[in-house]
């Protein structure tokens, strides 16, 4: 069934909720095409200790771009080995963010995609270091009409959803790529902080190819998009909110019922 999964955004080492096609990989165009819906005047780890309370398990900390650090180890020592963490993960850094850190997951993308291109070698090295149960692999993506077969297609985008790689998300692709991970993570970057409604096509088919978990982000603008979801994914799917959330400072979904929610099918 359909569970409330909730996150933290980081933007210089702030809880924010951002529109997500607005980022960008340059810090000063970055700054200055930013569309924000939230900046929390809160620290990271009151929304950890907020997601623990209420036993809100597999929430994501995002670390969108350089300075986030410090606010995603406050947050992940608020409640250790409770919360997931992506953003900047490699190889090199996976270990030290599971150990020191305390996430109970890491979440990559980018690294798995150099020069915007799949490297299976690179996923299958990270399971042998940090297990497949520690990793849930991001295919936050964007959606394309193939001019070939004019089809709709949904294509793996990195580096703050800006640069589309070479992977579709498809039944094939995400087959191959659980068995090297436990989870996947789905922001639907065109839809992403708009508030707008989800992407109904892509979390049906989410539920039609996913055979491990999987949480959509991505457009939520109302409670009844956690039964929307629900239904179209066959309960398969889990749902994140941001920006629609009252506890960063939206109106159309209450946190307390998002718990409630998820309590009653606990």
């Amino acid at each position: 069934m359909t569970l409330f999964r909730p996150c933290i955004d980081l933007h210089s080492g702030t809880v924010k909720q951002i529109v997500g096609a607005s980022l960008r990989d340059k810090v000063q165009s970055d700054e200055a095409s930013l569309r924000t819906n939230f900046v929390s005047s809160l620290p990271s780890s009151h929304y950890a200790n907020l997601y623990k309370d209420n036993s809100l398990t597999g929430a994501h900390v995002i670390k969108l771009g350089p300075g986030n650090d410090q606010a995603a180890l406050d947050a992940l020592h608020a409640w250790p080995h409770g919360l997931q963490v992506g953003g900047g993960i490699t190889i090199d850094n996976a270990e030290y963010w599971l150990v020191e850190g305390k996430a109970a997951k890491i979440i990559v993308t980018s690294w798995l995609f150099p020069n915007a291109k799949f490297d299976l070698v690179r996923l299958r090295q990270l399971a042998d270091r940090v297990g497949k149960d520690k990793i849930v692999v991001d295919v936050s993506c964007k959606k394309v009409i193939n001019p070939t077969t004019n089809t709709t297609e949904w294509i793996v985008a990195m580096d703050k959803w800006q640069t589309l790689t070479d992977m579709a998300v498809n039944q094939d692709s995400l087959h191959m790529l659980e068995e090297y991970c436990s989870e996947f993570l789905v922001h639907a970057a065109d839809v992403e902080g708009l508030c707008k409604g989800v992407d109904e096509q892509l979390v049906a088919r989410l539920g039609e190819w996913c055979r491990i978990p999987v949480t959509y982000a991505g457009g939520g603008h109302a409670f009844s998009d956690l039964e929307l979801v629900d239904r179209l994914s066959n309960g398969k799917v889990d749902l994140t909110f941001g920006s629609a959330l009252d506890i960063f400072g939206g109106t159309g979904v209450k946190f307390e019922d998002c718990v409630k929610w998820n309590h009653e099918r606990s």
